[in-house]
């Protein structure tokens, strides 16, 4: 019996006033000690880049700073530091670090160089987009809101998009729904995973090949960007592209055309392009797996979907749609969807979407809803039982999101988690997490 109606789903779902924008607290950057002293910057947008590259947005000429060195960003109302893979690291009070947050009148040592972080007065207004979704995508969070604001914008200009987040959180579907508000619309969308095709298969994949051009090509068959042509290409988990590929795809970004493989005439190809990534490409371009000028190419306009975690109250929204998909009125037990507002869902929007589905196709018992509880580690122990229980917490969590975005399926999962079925299911038996099979 269904006890959380639609009507109490309506009820509980915390939807975000309507407001038209935001408030943001812009600051400034002062480079106070170094090669470019007196040099400064104050924000525009929610995330600077610092770093030797002239592409950045606060350049510091030093040779011991890296091109993209470290960044400051804007996040959950907090302001972040966060080093990009330096070389020679970025520090605060002498120590060096990952990822902090700042407070006021922070100083920011990097190479030879000092940055004072400080508050600006007078806050800037954020526009939100006017209503809870765009396309396909589903969000009255004022941070889903300002992202469908940023994208309606860029829909309109025809601009190469970069997106940016976690698996899961969206970027396909953003993708889309830009190519459908934009000039564009009538034309093709054409998607390329970049992550799922083998390199030797990707390039011919991409640019197409001629007849003859290595073993096997008995025709000619055109690229994903002739496919595309008049519309838009959507290049999914680009940092993935092999490091020999990407001058090629720097080439047709540059010049829009296209060479097949085996081919000597080039192809005008008039098309847009979108790239995703789950990756920091930054911190790729520092270690040297992606190109700094194709990323530049790539991120002319950039846009970061924020993880689920972040934005937890456009759950009960999310809940309702995909229970509408399933032709279902409410979920199942009372109290549920407060569990699920608990949950940290790594998997994001697609981890939530496959576990109400498991929730109305198999029942209750067959997911896992309880809040992931904090793993403090346990130093009253010995080190090999503290090391022995953060394991096993980790490999039920692991096991409990992995079924849950398969639906059940054991094979898939175990595919999807690389593992033997047979050590799957023992796994999955260490603990308590596989169904009993019925009596004959």
């Amino acid at each position: 019996m269904t006890i959380t109606s639609d009507d109490e789903l309506t009820k509980i779902t915390l939807r975000a006033e309507a407001k038209r924008s935001v408030e943001r607290q812009r600051f400034r950057l002062l480079v106070e000690r170094g090669a470019d002293a007196g040099s400064d910057l104050i924000s525009s947008e929610d995330r600077a880049l610092i770093g030797r590259s002239p592409q950045a947005d606060l350049v510091i000429n030093d040779p011991f700073v890296s091109r993209m060195h470290c960044e400051v960003a804007t996040e959950e109302g907090v302001y972040i530091l966060r080093d990009l893979g330096s070389i020679n690291g970025t520090r605060i009070g002498g120590i060096r670090i990952r990822e902090v947050q700042l407070s006021q009148n922070e100083r920011i040592s990097i190479g030879g160089s000092e940055i004072s972080f400080s508050m600006v007065g007078g806050a800037e207004q954020i526009g939100l987009h006017p209503e809870g979704r765009f396309g396909r995508l589903i969000g009255d969070s004022a941070a889903m809101r300002e992202v469908f604001s940023r994208l309606a914008r860029i829909a309109g200009r025809d601009a190469t998009l970069l997106l940016e987040g976690e698996s899961g959180t969206g970027k396909e579907l953003a993708a889309e729904a830009v190519h459908e508000a934009s000039s564009r619309s009538a034309g093709p969308f054409v998607v390329v995973d970049c992550g799922s095709i083998p390199r030797a298969l990707l390039e011919a994949e991409l640019f197409g090949h001629e007849r003859g051009a290595y073993t096997g090509a008995n025709r000619a068959r055109p690229g994903a960007f002739v496919h595309a042509d008049g519309g838009t290409i959507f290049l999914d988990e680009v940092g993935e592209l092999d490091i020999e590929l990407q001058p090629r795809l720097l080439g047709v970004l540059e010049r829009r055309e296209v060479k097949p493989i085996g081919g000597s005439q080039p192809i005008p190809v008039n098309v847009r392009i979108i790239a995703a990534t789950n990756r920091d490409l930054r911190r790729e371009v520092n270690r040297g797996a992606f190109r700094e000028d194709l990323y530049y190419r790539l991120a002319v306009a950039c846009v970061r979907l924020p993880a689920l975690r972040e934005r937890t109250g456009d759950i009960p929204a999310l809940v309702r749609y995909f229970l509408d998909q399933q032709g279902q009125r409410g979920l199942p037990e009372e109290g549920m969807l407060q569990r699920l507002m608990r949950r940290p869902w790594p998997g994001n929007v697609r981890e939530l979407r496959n576990a109400v589905e498991q929730i109305v196709a198999f029942g209750i018992e067959e997911v896992s809803l309880d809040e992931a509880p904090e793993r403090p580690v346990p130093i009253d122990t010995p080190f090999k039982i503290a090391k022995a229980r953060l394991v096993e917490g980790f490999e039920r969590d692991y096991l409990v999101s992995v079924l849950a975005q398969h639906k059940g399926n054991i094979t898939a999962a175990a595919n999807a988690a690389e593992l033997d079925r047979v050590h799957f299911l023992r796994l999955l038996d260490r603990y308590g997490l596989r169904k009993p099979r019925p009596p004959a």
